[in-house]
């Protein structure tokens, strides 16, 4: 769980994950101002807090090479703002364990009468719209929600995707996802409910704009790297002995 400012929505995060569907948590605290570490703490969490505040990318950089060091076979980042469903947690595992994907991505958009009455602001949804209609046919997928957080991963996607170059902001989604196809992984989605509320976190239009950008600069890059014009460490699989 990668966590900023969670303080009051972490308890019932976690309550809300099913029983039996995980053998470990673990949370990394990106130097949040409020009680996050303390509540975590006093719900039996390890946790690794950062000394500096590391951006969003940055925190998911120490959750996966941690939870690769604790010798997790799947891994699934869950917000632990309480945004994303957490009863789907054994769902995206399953997906994996089954031998169906290598990537699971919790899908909020299905309709738009079931994502507004979320609470999605309706610029949020027509960017998302947008670039994920984009982004399906650069990449040749066919997934719901290309700027989901909710994500499960196979072992061997975390062991070969070089995710230690991608931006420490919010990017570093888009990034992964691309980087995963490059490598040749299948990624699947499942619908998962979505509500915004105050103490949800959210990005506005200004940062949201520029997370696009940084989606569009990775797409050139991508075809650039495909092409043979110039190489991009971020697309070169990581060589483990």
């Amino acid at each position: 769980m990668p966590a900023y400012r969670a303080a009051l929505t972490l308890a019932d995060t976690v309550a809300a994950i099913p029983e039996g569907s995980y053998t470990s948590l673990l949370l990394v605290d990106d130097c949040s101002p409020d009680d996050t570490v303390e509540v975590a703490e006093r719900l039996g969490i390890p946790v690794i807090r950062h000394a500096k505040n590391r951006g969003y990318g940055g925190n998911q950089k120490t959750c996966y090479t941690a939870a690769l060091e604790m010798g997790a076979d799947i891994v699934v980042m869950l917000h632990p703002d309480n945004q994303y469903d957490p009863r789907l947690v054994p769902v995206l595992t399953e997906i994996i364990e089954l031998g169906i994907c290598d990537m699971v991505l919790g899908s909020r958009i299905r309709s738009r009468r079931q994502v507004f009455g979320g609470g999605m602001p309706k610029w949020k949804y027509f960017v998302n719209r947008t670039s994920t209609l984009v982004e399906n046919f650069v990449l040749g997928t066919a997934l719901g929600d290309f700027h989901s957080g909710y994500r499960a991963y196979s072992r061997k996607v975390l062991e070969t995707v070089p995710f230690h170059h991608n931006s420490d902001d919010f990017a570093f989604d888009q990034e992964f996802i691309m980087q995963a196809r490059h490598f040749g992984f299948e990624i699947g989605d499942v619908p998962v409910p979505v509500r915004y509320f105050e103490e949800a976190s959210s990005i506005n239009l200004k940062r949201s704009l520029e997370y696009g950008w940084g989606a569009i600069n990775s797409l050139a890059s991508l075809m650039l790297h495909r092409a043979g014009i110039r190489r991009d460490r971020r697309f070169i699989a990581v060589e483990r002995p």
